[in-house]
């Protein structure tokens, strides 16, 4: 839920989250984050999110996402291994490898509880990071997901369609339904 603070009957516009980049240590060296965080921070921030790019795609991909949801909440959106400024993966397969990543940062961050953010082949892993992290997937939105086949998690879903995802208000639908 937005939050304001009403000055003399007036409401105040919410101050700009900050955004930033970062690098976390995982498994296959260093992985570069695009992030994110209530420019209050404490502990009434919402449940932080976490961004999965389509393969070939970087983090910045969600920044308007970043910008529009990070005044409530902590957003992350990296770079998968072997993506922008990620460390490679080697040999490992790159699904395998962005799976490993993500649950070595949760792991890091001691994040408890994750909503899951994905861009088209990136649900794949989404629907793979909720099915070995149930208790830290609370729910997951797939944004014109490619490949779509394959059990349903049994987190919440909210799946839009490429003209869904790409259309105007996408970030309000997603903010509501992860609210």
């Amino acid at each position: 839920m937005p939050r304001s603070s009403v000055t003399s009957g007036k409401s105040s516009p919410r101050p700009a989250p900050r955004l930033r980049r970062a690098y976390y240590e995982c498994r296959y060296g260093q992985l570069h984050l695009h992030n994110a965080i209530p420019a209050g921070g404490g502990f009434d921030e919402l449940t932080a999110i976490v961004c999965i790019p389509a393969s070939g795609q970087t983090g910045r991909a969600f920044q308007s996402l970043l910008a529009e949801l990070g005044h409530d909440r902590s957003i992350y959106a990296p770079d998968l291994p072997g993506t922008g400024e990620s460390d490679p993966a080697g040999a490992t397969p790159p699904a395998e490898a962005a799976l490993a990543a993500l649950q070595d940062f949760l792991d890091t961050m001691r994040l408890r509880e994750v909503d899951v953010v994905a861009w088209g082949d990136g649900g794949v892993v989404a629907r793979q990071l909720a099915s070995t992290r149930p208790r830290q997937v609370r729910r997951i939105v797939m944004l014109a997901e490619a490949g779509a086949g394959g059990a349903r998690p049994s987190q919440p879903l909210l799946s839009l369609s490429a003209d869904e995802a790409a259309a105007a208000g996408r970030n309000a639908r997603i903010a509501e339904f992860l609210t």
